[in-house]
């Protein structure tokens, strides 16, 4: 159990890596163990160093340096691909490879307890600093991701990746996919899942292998990178240009909560440039407080996971991918263009026997006591963060059109064959403009509704929060059918209109959610006159049942916390969640 007493809530900073420098690759093997040997059906797996020096900056008023060495896992011949899932809750994750031979799959199951989460292997590599006496300094893992920051690696390799760009780290995902594209290598740092250490300014010979384990698992020679290593030290206070950027937010837009802000510049989760210290350094969230990939409790926000230019490639692709078929894609998009209609449809509202969204919520998490950001002496707010995700098999598309001089928008639901053309819609409500700091956009209504519930489920508290701008901020289950492994709206500068929008066009992309940290005002629930107690939270998607959806029965999810403590210090216990342990 974990209990959270009244806290600030913070902002955390956004974790970066490096882009893939040119490099050149020469692939060799040691004799195969037998282990190896059944992981060679597989692709042709190195770990390989993009150069041969590195220097890195130590930020005096930073607690130390975050090695990224430059390394990375090419993969050769085929994909490496895995899938990581939960059946459940209360079942533990679970990771298969896919296997690419003359053109069919087959899966290859490896041992239960590989993966705890979906953030990435554990203790993949193995790094050794020692310094210019040969003596060791450092000695550490790494996580890897196999989604981080990756390009091509020779100039007839796919243009694209058809993997995601980022490992989820949401507590509640349920399932995954991760890959290296063939021609492709992916940067072996693990950006802020990983801890700074403490290296004074010098220079150092850095080692880095990958885990027997692995070497075993998947074929990988057993052949280190060695990197020199230079510390440079600086302070903040050096002279102009020397401070690192102090946020993520800086510069960048309102979102939900302001956790959909990136860094000045960016739009979406996609990054090409190093990170500043202070980016790479990001704190852990109290949960209920922003992060780059939004409300993902008490864990760390992940890395950006591809090159800035390789992620605007991948955004302006609507075409399908070769292989794909109609109405059956493999993680590419299915249909259709994000861009909104200019005129209102015409015709007679249908609602035609086509693939639906399925609205799901995913259990609260985050949970903290607040001020509610209002500094009001003497109120209690519960806050947390609640996630709606779309299990497929179709996108949910909602347009909205705006009658001139009118306030607000109506709202239409599009619905489309296999093939990606539209073959009816809806009216499905309205949008509404919402002009307070940290919004500043056009919330579609009746998405979603918070409740707290009494330990006899009855309703004792509602949230003020109603309406929504509909993001793809979280990859929930990027397994189900039809999951969209590169969505466009990852954030609200891709999203959500303007205050001068004549139409909008909100999409929530099959295997994604949207989240809402319940930090701004109105979007907490008033707790100072509620009882002590056992409660649930429950997220209700579709709560008027609006919206057309393959399932209703599964629109609700309910996670039971304990209130304590006295007016002004109260107190919130948040048990566990089956097997998910996270606030």
């Amino acid at each position: 159990m974990t209990t959270t007493r009244t806290t600030r809530l913070r902002r955390p900073l956004l974790a970066g890596t490096t882009a893939v420098a040119a490099m050149a690759v020469t692939v060799g093997f040691m004799a195969a163990s037998p282990d190896q040997a059944k992981a060679a059906a597989g692709p042709k797996l190195s770990l390989i160093a993009a150069t041969g020096s590195v220097t890195l900056t130590s930020w005096k008023e930073e607690p130390g340096v975050y090695l990224d060495l430059g390394t990375y896992l090419t993969a050769e011949g085929t994909p490496l691909e895995f899938k990581v899932t939960r059946k459940s809750y209360k079942d533990p994750v679970t990771i298969t490879q896919t296997v690419f031979q003359g053109g069919r799959t087959k899966t290859r199951t490896l041992p239960p307890g590989t993966v705890k989460d979906f953030s990435g292997l554990p203790g993949f590599a193995e790094i050794t600093i020692t310094d210019n006496t040969g003596k060791k300094v450092v000695s550490k893992t790494e996580s890897f991701c196999p989604n981080n920051a990756s390009g091509r690696v020779r100039p007839d390799a796919p243009s694209t990746s058809k993997y995601p760009e980022s490992c989820p780290t949401n507590a509640f995902t349920l399932g995954s996919v991760w890959g290296v594209e063939k021609g492709w290598a992916a940067n072996t740092y693990g950006g802020s899942y990983t801890q700074p250490v403490k290296l004074a300014a010098g220079t150092y010979t850095a080692k880095i292998g990958v885990a027997k384990k692995y070497r075993d698992l998947l074929g990988i020679a057993d052949k280190p990178a060695t990197v020199k290593l230079t510390i440079q030290e600086r302070s903040w206070e050096d002279g102009p240009g020397a401070a690192p950027a102090r946020s993520a937010a800086a510069g960048g837009h309102a979102g939900h909560g302001a956790a959909h802000q990136a860094p000045a510049g960016h739009t979406g989760h996609g990054a090409g440039h190093a990170p500043t210290p202070a980016q790479a350094g990001a704190p852990e969230t109290s949960g209920a407080g922003p992060s780059y990939n939004v409300g993902h409790g008490p864990l760390k926000a992940a890395p950006p996971a591809v090159p800035w230019a390789v992620k605007r490639q991948q955004a302006a692709r609507a075409d399908m991918q070769a292989g794909d078929t109609a109405g059956q894609t493999d993680g590419s998009r299915q249909a259709p263009a994000l861009t909104p209609r200019s005129q209102r449809p015409t015709g007679t509202p249908t609602v035609p026997n086509v693939p639906k969204p399925d609205l799901r919520s995913l259990p609260a998490y985050g949970i903290t006591i607040s001020d509610g950001g209002q500094n009001v002496p003497g109120k209690d707010y519960l806050a947390f963060s609640a996630n709606v995700w779309n299990a497929g098999p179709a996108q949910l598309v909602v347009d909205g059109f705006r009658s001139p001089g009118k306030a607000k928008m109506d709202a239409y639901q599009y619905f489309y064959d296999a093939a990606g053309k539209q073959v009816g819609y809806t009216p499905t409500g309205t949008m509404e403009w919402d002009p307070r700091p940290g919004h500043v956009h056009w919330h579609f209504t009746d998405f979603a509704s918070y409740r707290l519930l009494k330990a006899d489920k009855k309703e004792a508290v509602r949230s003020g929060k109603e309406a929504f701008c509909l993001a793809n901020t979280d990859a929930v289950d990027y397994t189900v059918k039809n999951a969209n492994w590169h969505p466009f709206n990852t954030d609200l500068s891709t999203a959500c209109g303007q205050e001068n929008s004549i139409s909008v066009r909100e999409v929530l992309d099959v295997g994604s959610g949207d989240t809402y940290t319940q930090d701004l005002p109105g979007q907490s629930f008033d707790i100072t006159d509620v009882p002590n107690g056992t409660y649930y939270i429950q997220v209700l998607a579709n709560p008027a049942k609006r919206l057309k959806e393959t399932n209703l029965d599964n629109n609700s999810a309910l996670r039971k916390i304990v209130l304590g403590g006295a007016p002004g210090r109260r107190t919130v216990t948040v048990p566990a969640h089956d097997l998910v342990n996270a606030n």
